[in-house]
């Protein structure tokens, strides 16, 4: 076997039944680390535009339910899923403090403690809905290079098993088996490497998506408190 007519997929083609398994493992994984990739770009970038707008519709009405139907066509950004959250929780209370003859300045500090709880609740569901596919990427990331080494291994041992077998014991007869077997860890690294960047991105994304999500519920809160608790 002819190292320099010995192409990459005929090496793969020629593979052993266990390397050839890594490698199909590893081509999956990468395949899907991709699909996942491109959809949370579509993903961050819908909710970007949609955040935006959003904030936009908040800071110029002040009026909560001309926001609450704007929030309707804006499902994409986390601020108008904790608005709606909040909002359907400030009007639950505004409607049992008429409904009980109370002023909703009764037992305030309660009342605000359960507004806040809505909206760390919303917080949560949104950062979950953030992080869907994160966990699979880190997992690419950390775990496909050690797939791939493994193949590598397998596949040395089996060239050098055959090594014992042969009539040259030159590095011309070995070289064949040890290139097909460090496919493997070339493929392994080529899965990792771009999956590792996505999680890193989106890892920030993610950590940025929450800091405004949690300035925005405390902006809430304030204005609740200053205009609607009196």
């Amino acid at each position: 076997m002819d190292i320099q007519n010995h192409g990459m997929f005929e090496m793969v083609q020629s593979s052993g039944g266990v390397v050839l398994f890594v490698l199909i493992i590893l081509v999956l994984l990468s395949i899907w680390s991709w699909a996942i990739t491109i959809a949370k770009v579509l993903q961050f970038k819908k909710i970007k535009d949609a955040s935006k707008e959003f904030s936009t519709i908040f800071w110029e009405t002040r009026n909560f339910g001309k926001v609450e139907e704007a929030c309707k066509s804006l499902s994409a950004s986390p601020l108008a899923q904790v608005f709606t959250h909040g909002y359907k929780e400030l009007s639950n209370l505004l409607k049992e403090s008429k409904d009980d003859g109370e002023e909703l300045s009764q037992n305030k500090e309660g009342k605000l403690s359960m507004l806040n709880t809505s909206l760390r609740r919303a917080e949560h569901l949104e950062s979950l809905r953030l992080e869907k596919g994160l966990t699979f990427l880190a997992t690419v990331a950390s775990a496909a290079p050690f797939i791939g080494l493994f193949g590598t291994v397998w596949g040395i041992m089996n060239a050098f098993v055959g090594l014992s077998s042969a009539k040259s014991t030159t590095i011309q007869a070995v070289a064949p088996g040890i290139s097909e077997a460090l496919i493997a860890t070339a493929i392994g690294l080529a899965a990792a490497i771009p999956a590792a960047i996505a999680y890193n991105y989106f890892s920030v994304a993610v950590r940025n998506s929450r800091d405004s999500m949690d300035k925005f519920s405390d902006e809430f809160l304030s204005i609740a408190k200053r205009y609607f608790v009196k």
